[in-house]
């Protein structure tokens, strides 16, 4: 698979495009791959609003598929939480470390990218 990088504005309709563009570039289904850039990309309309400008970075690398979202707030950093049954919010980080081998937050001047791991057998 080679790599893949969009520049968007974070916005709910980007969201099911860039679903979409995931799937058509992998090829084939890649349902967890896909609900994780779904998962990313919410928290960056959540916390840092509509129409926040990100890049999305999608590569094979050692056998595994890696998924970056790069937004503008470097201070921003997600929390996982464990949430309730009543809480309307808050799962979003849980699934992606469930469906993830790993997933963590790098941070540079003026960036940070929020990323996971996939293993090659589901996001081929």
């Amino acid at each position: 698979m080679r790599p893949l990088t969009l520049e968007l504005l974070a916005t709910p309709k980007a969201v099911a495009e860039v679903r979409r563009t995931v799937r058509e570039h992998v090829g084939a289904p890649c349902a967890d791959l896909q609900l994780c850039v779904s998962e990313l990309l919410a928290n960056v309309i959540r916390h840092l609003g509509e129409g926040a400008p990100v890049t999305v970075r999608m590569a094979r690398t050692q056998g595994r598929t890696r998924l970056e979202v790069t937004d503008t707030a470097p201070r921003a950093w997600p929390v996982l939480r464990q949430a309730t049954g009543d809480d309307e919010a808050g799962r979003g980080l849980a699934l992606v470390e469930a469906l993830t081998l790993r997933w963590g937050v790098d941070q540079n001047s003026g960036t940070k990218t929020v990323w996971c791991e996939l293993p090659c057998d589901e996001s081929l």
